[in-house]
C-alpha cells in the first residue's frame, strides 16, 4: 500500500479538477499554519516517524515561495548594487515552516517534516509534531528519547533532518572537514 502511495507522490497530477488542484485552492483560503487529523502523505510520515496514536500531531504550514522580497533602496545607485533580488535566506523554507510551527506549539517538539504540494505564492509542508509530557510518549521506548531536556528546542538548533541537510551534515568525509561539530565551533577551533 505504500509503495503505491509513494508512486502516486512522485509525479503529482495538478490539473484543473484534479483532488491536489482542489486541496491546494482550499489551503489558500486556511490559515498559514493548520493542524489537520491526519497526515495526507502516510508512507512520508510514517518513514520519518509519526505513529497514529496520541501524542503525535500533525501540522500544516504554509510558506511563501521566493526570494526575501527586499525593499528597493530609496537612495541612488546602479541596479545591480540595489540587492533587491536573488537575495535568498541561509535557512530552506522548509526549515522556515518547522520553526513557524514551533513557535505557535511551544509545548511541542518537531521531529519532522515532508512536502505536501505547492501553487504560484506558497510552499506547504506538513510537520509531525510529538507532545514530550504525555504518557503515551512516555513509555514508549522508540520516542522517549525527545523527553530529554537536551532535545528542547530542537528545530532552532538545526537538529531536524531538513535542519541537518542545511547545515550540510549530510556529507561526510573529505571535503566535510569544516561542518562538523558546526561550522561556528570550527572556526573558532583555531583560536
Amino acid at each position: 500500500m505504500y509503495s503505491c502511495i509513494a508512486d502516486i507522490w512522485k509525479k503529482v497530477d495538478t490539473s484543473f479538477g484534479s483532488p491536489q488542484k482542489n486541496r491546494l485552492i482550499q489551503w489558500r483560503k486556511e490559515g498559514s499554519i493548520v493542524r489537520v487529523e491526519k497526515p495526507l502523505r502516510l508512507n512520508r510520515a510514517r518513514a520519518l516517524g509519526y505513529k497514529a496514536k496520541q501524542g503525535y500531531i500533525i501540522v500544516r504550514a504554509r510558506v511563501r515561495k521566493g526570494g526575501m522580497r527586499k525593499e528597493r533602496p530609496r537612495g541612488g545607485r546602479k541596479p545591480s548594487k540595489m540587492g533587491v533580488n536573488k537575495i535568498t535566506p541561509a535557512k530552506s523554507i522548509q526549515r522556515i515552516a518547522e520553526e513557524r510551527t514551533a513557535k505557535k506549539y511551544p509545548n511541542l517538539e518537531v521531529l519532522n517534516s515532508y512536502w505536501v504540494g505547492e501553487d504560484g505564492k506558497y510552499q506547504y509542508y506538513e510537520v509531525i509534531l510529538v507532545d514530550p509530557a504525555h504518557p503515551m510518549i512516555k513509555n514508549d521506548p522508540k520516542i522517549n528519547w525527545i523527553c530529554n531536556r537536551k532535545h528542547k528546542g530542537r528545530v532552532f538548533r538545526g537538529l531536524t533532518s531538513a535542519g541537518k541537510k542545511g547545515r550540510g551534515l549530510r556529507n561526510k568525509g573529505k571535503g566535510a572537514e569544516k561542518v562538523r561539530p558546526s561550522i561556528r565551533a570550527h572556526s573558532s577551533r583555531g583560536k
